[in-house]
């Protein structure tokens, strides 16, 4: 009787972690959404069109912020990956139990 109890436990367990890897999965693909779309794009002769200058404190606060929001991004995707793998893992798991 403790071997089936032992069993339903650790069923749940996988399932519960199941359950966490794809809600954290979901949250984490939607917060790379909202990082990709704060990036500027890389058009360099559209202030050519308008008039404007740019200055050089200006061009360096952008190239930070920019550099900032791509590490974001690599590291989301990082992040992603892993509980992907984790989540597949989990579910291989479930199927051999």
């Amino acid at each position: 009787m403790g071997f089936l109890f032992n069993l339903c436990a650790s069923y749940e367990l996988y399932k519960a972690l199941s359950l966490i890897c794809l809600i954290l999965s979901v949250l984490c693909a939607l917060f790379i959404i909202i990082v990709v779309m704060l990036q500027p794009g890389n058009s360099t002769g559209i202030s050519a069109i308008n008039g404007t200058s740019d200055t050089f404190y200006g061009k360096n606060k952008s190239k930070t912020l920019e550099s900032k929001l791509r590490t974001l991004t690599v590291i989301c995707i990082i992040v992603l990956v892993v509980l992907m793998v984790a989540f597949y893992l989990i579910q291989m798991l479930l199927k051999v139990g």
